[in-house]
């Protein structure tokens, strides 16, 4: 019966150590998440009015050098930027982030993913470590960008995914990202970074945007695309990081709850043990002084 007592207590006090840090985890990321979200709040209704911009701009445009990276071409080589986080110990969010870019993969890329012809390049630790065990080409050197998360660190990751379209490396490009909603809830999503996405014509309405360039349209396109993408990338590094941090609070605060539970549960075996053991010294005692009377 104090076997059963101490094993009990440890228990308990195991769970409250680990309460304790998951206590903790959860008021970091609720600090993080702060920062987080108020980033990607700022930086969503620019990057949206610049994509749409772009978008309109290559909708109305009519061909040329300087639309190069709006062409769309036979899918030979593809390849696909999977954003996921460094770090575990929030819930399901990678989990979800992977199985987005397996299901993008089956749907679209499947008989280049078993040619060799799918290329990964994993931005977070996590995500490098999944493809690669399960054997796709994955290409690592921009696996910190999350960690570092600076405009400049994503600005070359863009960058070398604009010029290897250009070079025909890559005849399409994708971005596979966790968009955050609020704490509790992201959105994943498998969205198109190369070639530069057209606006679809809506019915009845004409698609022929007014525009005035200053200087001339080419120089102008050339110089403002990449700028553009470089934003479109950050954009989804931010809505990674905003999504992380919410994930990870949200887990950290259900593990909290269900310490809690199991604290509770504890402690009534505990007391049942030991009132078990109370009783059964009083009866041993009471027994006895019984037989000394007797």
């Amino acid at each position: 019966m104090a076997g059963q007592l101490k094993e009990v207590r440890n228990r308990i006090k195991s769970v409250q150590s680990t309460q304790q840090i998951t206590k903790a985890m959860k008021m970091v990321s609720a600090a993080k998440l702060r920062r987080a979200q108020d980033a990607i709040l700022q930086m969503r209704p620019y990057a949206s009015k610049l994509q749409e911009m772009l978008s309109n701009i290559v909708s109305n445009a009519e061909g040329g050098s300087s639309i190069s990276l709006a062409e769309v071409r036979p899918v030979k080589k593809a390849l696909l930027i999977v954003i996921t986080s460094d770090r575990g110990l929030c819930g399901a969010y990678n989990a979800n982030i992977q199985k987005r870019a397996l299901s993008t993969i089956q749907e679209r890329y499947a008989d280049l993913a078993s040619t060799g012809n799918l290329t990964i390049w994993a931005i977070g630790k996590k995500g490098a470590e999944f493809f690669q065990k399960r054997g796709y080409t994955v290409d690592t050197r921009f696996r910190d960008t999350f960690l570092q998360l600076s405009f400049g660190a994503v600005q070359t990751c863009a960058q070398a995914a604009v010029q290897a379209y250009q070079q025909k490396e890559f005849d399409a490009v994708e971005i596979v990202y966790s968009e955050f909603k609020n704490a509790a809830s992201q959105v994943f999503v498998a969205e198109q970074f190369l070639p530069i996405p057209k606006n679809e014509p809506v019915k009845g309405k004409s698609q022929k945007a007014d525009f005035i360039f200053e200087p001339e349209k080419d120089q102008l396109i050339a110089e403002l695309m990449p700028k553009i993408l470089n934003t479109q990338l950050f954009k989804a590094v931010l809505d990674g990081n905003a999504s992380e941090h919410g994930a990870r609070m949200t887990a950290m605060d259900k593990a909290s709850e269900n310490a809690n539970e199991l604290l509770k549960s504890l402690k009534i075996s505990y007391n049942r043990a030991r009132q078990a053991a109370i009783t059964t010294e009083l009866t041993e005692i009471v027994s006895g002084a019984a037989a000394l009377q007797g």
